[in-house]
């Protein structure tokens, strides 16, 4: 498939507009699907602090994010999706990254840029109850996020221009297939780091083995026309499974993957990925878990790295995001997770042990803690702190902390 992302947002707002027309003269019920959809509004409230070892000062940042959407009803199948953010600063002593606050250098990064961003707009077509698909510019979510994701702890998402194709026909199968022509970043258009032009298949199948296990195979083919190292093809596999112990259940997965440059890519490389973890879940609400996960490197080539362009890199390797590129040697990424409901609170800890995957090198370590909770059915809180310790001379020591509100109505 040719053509960017313009023309894949172009292409949905024209469908819209031609279904819109042909429905005047085909079903007077038109004005009604119109009519009849539903309205959201969300707000969150943000604020963050970052104290960084090698940066004199400190970062204090108040965002907040208003999200308007509307979906209409349905027609003949047909959907539409239309989805607004604007992300303002009450306290913006802080560099919003991505070059988008050129005169706050001095600070460290909190990446949410203001301003005001069309998140979301597509169209939806149902062929049957099973299948789907959806064109123009959307959320993509594919299984815990690790390789494409939406970045949503950030106040303006990563979306992506983009035709999705899905579909439960297959027995037993939960299949997606999406191409990509524009990477929407969360840096926003106003800077080059905010759009990555890309020629981009996602296909990933989710197999039910039996009624506690499956399979997803999946291949991802990055082609990046506007950050060549980006260039990639990834294929792997993801097992996710439950058992019984005792009066709990211990939720598995095992995941392995490959990947290897492609098209621009200046660099001839190959590396592996690995991930395993087991979380043990009791009826008295506590949770502990052990895991292991693996992006290789190389310790004498240079960007010779597992890459992981489109991925929600804040949920993992810690919530201090020291490590949202791989480093040169890799990494090895050993960490517990203990999680706790009381209550109404939500408790987690996490405890992160850091080193390279090729040679020996320690990173250092790190340790997060969140507390969360919903006040009504429309309002909630977060209190959230990541503190992370690295070792002479190497990554500098960090500690952030967050205090978030939602409503959603």
């Amino acid at each position: 498939m040719k053509g960017n992302g313009t023309a894949l947002l172009s292409a949905a707002s024209l469908l819209i507009s031609s279904a819109t027309l042909a429905a005047v003269d085909e079903n007077a019920n038109l004005g009604d699907a119109l009519t009849s959809g539903t309205v959201g509004v969300n707000v969150r409230a943000r604020y963050e602090h970052v104290d960084q070892d090698n940066i004199s000062e400190k970062a204090d940042g108040l965002t907040a994010r208003l999200r308007l959407n509307y979906k209409t009803g349905q027609w003949n199948g047909l959907t539409g999706f239309v989805e607004y953010d604007y992300v303002f600063h009450m306290l913006n002593d802080f560099n919003s990254g991505g070059g988008t606050s050129p005169d706050k250098g001095q600070y460290p990064v909190i990446a949410d840029p203001k301003g005001v961003d069309l998140n979301q707009l597509y169209l939806d077509y149902s062929f049957t109850e099973q299948s789907k698909a959806r064109l123009g510019r959307q959320r993509i979510l594919l299984d815990n996020q690790r390789f494409v994701g939406g970045v949503g702890w950030r106040q303006n998402e990563q979306t992506y221009d983009a035709m999705t194709f899905t579909t439960k026909a297959i027995s037993k199968t939960s299949l997606s297939y999406s191409y990509v022509g524009n990477v929407r970043r969360i840096f926003g258009d106003g800077v080059p780091a905010g759009r990555n032009n890309v020629d981009t298949h996602l296909l990933n199948a989710k197999i039910a083995i039996n009624d506690s296990w499956s399979v997803t195979p999946y291949f991802y083919r990055i082609d990046n026309k506007d950050v060549a190292l980006f260039s990639t093809a990834t294929a792997g596999a993801r097992f996710a499974g439950n058992v019984k112990a005792g009066e709990g259940n211990v939720a598995l997965v095992a995941e392995f993957a490959t990947q290897s440059d492609i098209a621009n890519n200046p660099v001839s490389y190959d590396a592996d990925y690995a991930h395993l973890s087991g979380m043990w879940s009791g009826e008295n609400g506590l949770a502990l878990g052990i895991a292991y996960e693996s992006l290789g490197g190389s310790s004498s080539a240079e960007d010779a790295m597992f890459r992981t362009p489109l991925a929600t890199l804040h949920a993992f390797q810690g919530w201090a995001d020291k490590f949202l590129t791989t480093p040169d040697a890799g990494i090895d990424d050993i960490f517990a997770t203990v999680k706790y409901k009381a209550g109404k609170w939500n408790l987690t800890a996490v405890y992160h042990d850091f080193s390279s995957e090729a040679g020996s090198v320690d990173y250092g370590t790190e340790f997060d803690v969140s507390a969360g909770t919903k006040l009504s059915d429309n309002y909630g809180v977060l209190f959230k702190g990541a503190f992370f310790s690295g070792e002479t001379g190497g990554i500098p020591d960090t500690n952030k902390f967050w205090i978030m509100f939602t409503a959603n109505y």
